[in-house]
């Protein structure tokens, strides 16, 4: 019998990686081209481009994680233009992605979970000084499918799903959020903690990494003085980073990883376009949030 050799066999599968990568790119390319053409064979109009706002970040990881989140709504419709805009730190910076776009008609959907300055003025004025034909969709949340994904992510770190009693009256969870000195933008983040504690039947307090109150460290001081022992931490970031890695390190006992690429997160997206598609030009951005 002969060996294997390994460095062969990772080569091989490499090759055969990035081979599928490729087929899987035509695949989605050519389903978007023949999306356009109706059955008549005359090409259909060409949707408004979604242009996914994302906020920037030093971290690496947050833009490759944007990145993927932004193959996985490709693959959900395939046919609409999908496009990506940083406010900040990284590029491509959103002024270049809408220049980009002539005068073409485009839906801006922040990558932002909460209300605050970046959605009321940075982006439409962004959005003002370009030729684009643009909507500004509003926060991300809150919503039940972001419930659904701090859910999924904090059964992945551990989180039981079925609990005795004693142990569930010791447990809470801390909803660890960037934070803003924009009230609007703790509603919100609130609201979505009362979701999550529904969903998981015990307290969820938001917390926050910076500017807002009370932190993280805060929370866990309220918490014990209440029973409250068993705390997990529930990532409400959508991309690794200085302020997720900062919270998780302050968990007692699990911390969850932030949403990411979760399948909830591209659908809600899609979501938020589709509302904001819908919505009269009248309407304003930020009340666009059921």
């Amino acid at each position: 019998m002969t060996a294997s050799n390994p460095l062969h066999d990772e080569s091989t599968t490499a090759h055969l990686d990035s081979t599928a990568h490729l087929m899987n790119r035509i695949s989605s390319q050519l389903a978007s081209q023949l999306s356009l053409v109706s059955l008549d064979g005359s090409r259909r109009p060409e949707p408004p481009a979604l242009v996914v706002v994302a906020h920037g970040s030093r971290d690496p990881r947050a833009l490759s994680t944007v990145r993927a989140l932004l193959d996985k709504v490709r693959a959900l419709r395939p046919g609409l233009p999908v496009h990506l805009g940083h406010i900040e730190l990284n590029e491509p910076l959103l002024p270049d992605t809408l220049a980009s776009l002539g005068d073409r008609e485009a839906i801006l959907v922040p990558l932002l979970l909460s209300r605050g300055y970046h959605i009321k003025r940075d982006i439409p004025e962004m959005a003002a000084e370009s030729r684009v034909r643009a909507r500004v969709a509003g926060a991300l949340g809150p919503h039940p499918l972001l419930v659904e994904a701090l859910y999924t992510r904090l059964v992945e770190a551990g989180w039981r799903t079925r609990t005795d009693e004693p142990t569930r009256r010791e447990s809470a969870v801390i909803l660890a959020a960037a934070g803003s000195r924009d009230p609007e933008s703790k509603v919100d983040t609130s609201r979505t903690a009362h979701l999550l504690a529904g969903r998981l039947g015990v307290p969820v307090i938001p917390a926050y990494a910076t500017t807002a109150a009370p932190t993280v460290q805060d929370a866990l001081a309220e918490l014990a003085a209440r029973g409250r022992t068993r705390v997990a931490i529930a990532s409400y970031f959508t991309a690794p980073g200085r302020f997720a890695t900062e919270c998780a390190q302050a968990a007692p006992w699990i911390a969850s990883a932030p949403l990411g690429t979760h399948p909830a997160m591209a659908r809600l997206l899609l979501h938020r376009y589709d509302q904001t598609l819908s919505t009269p030009l009248t309407a304003a951005p930020e009340l666009a949030t059921a």
